[in-house]
């Protein structure tokens, strides 16, 4: 299942990989005339709107591929790398570079193709980006307190409006086709043409017809249940259970709960009478349904790099259906805890007999020196994903 993991196909490949897409991505802005700050400006005049279709016919494009092959079980989602969301600093830049796009013609991306085939008015625009980040950074610290006020680590148009991903990708469409009609009514508008109102271009109609077809089929379908994305590509991650490589002693989970720099969320998968019964300080209560809550996973996600989740149940059983179901809703920084809570209990109550006055339910870090020196080997690792750019990033 896609996407390919080309980093582990060695650093050489990888990098070559990239460089390759990003000349074409140079091409082929080139060919669209994005080299050119006269094309780009006369945006602004209504003159020429190829910028706003060719964004939202790649814009358009991307998302019909991306989330048919997710719907046909091709490629999964979750492991698409989605940028961080900073609402209105985003906003607030998106006003900034709208302004020196206007009085320079250009956007980061097209400056770079402009100076590429030796425009000197591309030249200075990157130039003046170039200042112009090195003037940020000078203020990072400045503005910290609003760059992250409103910082997101994974958010989606359907998890803002509550939607699924089908409703989400059919509105998107739509909303593409009613810019392209429009942008070719102001072109002929500006043109003194007059406006012709009944589409008459076959071409365009065909075009705009497949990709609502496209879309209503998506939505239609739906994502793959995380059952059958582990039926699917599963295959990958099961030596990951096969070898115990996600599964945390007792002793590693104390160590992690006693660091500071770590945020741990435990998931406790018994039922309720057990939970009330006993329960690991700080665990939450949660049902193997319940794991396919949205707002459940979306907090998961929103886990900065240094969050852990471990799952726990009487043995290990439900703990490994719960890690592959979350595991296929993208749930990083993943782990089980090892023998369950009897291990636990077999592990601790010993101890808590032989040093009164430490809670079962919380060891403290003191306990960790009355097992000897590799009596338990470290599994957390913590993985961020990779961060990507895009056209004007």
């Amino acid at each position: 299942m896609l996407p390919l993991d080309l980093a582990s196909a060695g650093a050489l490949l990888n990098n070559l990989v990239f460089m390759l897409i990003g000349l074409a991505f140079g091409a082929a802005l080139e060919q669209s005339g994005f080299g050119d700050s006269r094309n780009l400006a006369a945006q602004f005049y209504l003159k020429d709107m190829r910028v706003l279709k060719t964004m939202f016919g790649a814009i358009l494009t991307a998302c019909l591929l991306l989330f048919l092959s997710a719907a046909l079980g091709w490629l999964d989602f979750s492991k698409i790398f989605v940028n961080q969301t900073y609402l209105w600093p985003g906003i607030v830049g998106g006003l900034v570079m709208g302004v020196g796009f206007v009085i320079g013609g250009y956007c980061p991306g097209t400056s770079l193709v402009s100076a590429a085939s030796f425009k000197g008015d591309g030249a200075m625009f990157v130039a003046g980006t170039v200042v112009g980040a090195g003037i940020f950074g000078e203020m990072a610290d400045e503005i910290g307190a609003f760059w992250n006020g409103s910082y997101t680590e994974r958010l989606l148009l359907s998890d803002v409006f509550g939607w699924s991903i089908g409703a989400t990708v059919v509105a998107v469409t739509l909303l593409a086709l009613v810019f392209f009609f429009a942008a070719e009514k102001v072109e002929e508008w500006m043109a003194g043409d007059g406006p012709r109102w009944k589409p008459t271009n076959r071409r365009y109609l065909g075009a705009g017809a497949l990709a609502l077809v496209v879309a209503l089929f998506i939505w239609g379908k739906g994502m793959p249940s995380p059952e059958e994305k582990w039926e699917i590509a599963g295959g990958e991650l099961q030596p990951l259970l096969d070898q115990r490589e996600v599964f945390i002693h007792p002793l590693e989970y104390v160590k992690t709960w006693n660091d500071p720099a770590v945020r741990l969320v435990t998931l406790d998968l018994r039922d309720s009478t057990a939970f009330a019964a006993f329960h690991l300080d700080a665990a939450r209560s949660v049902t193997y349904p319940g794991l396919l809550d949205k707002e459940l996973v979306f907090e998961l996600d929103q886990l900065p790099p240094q969050g852990v989740v471990v799952l726990v149940s009487e043995d290990e059983a439900m703990a490994v259906s719960a890690w592959k179901r979350l595991k296929m809703q993208g749930v990083s920084n993943l782990y089980i805890l090892d023998q369950g809570l009897k291990g636990w209990s077999a592990l601790f109550a010993p101890l808590q007999e032989a040093h009164h006055g430490f809670d079962l339910s919380r060891p403290p870090s003191r306990v960790l020196e009355a097992f000897p020196e590799g009596t338990w080997q470290a599994k957390i690792k913590l993985k961020t994903a990779r961060r990507a750019g895009g056209l004007c990033s």
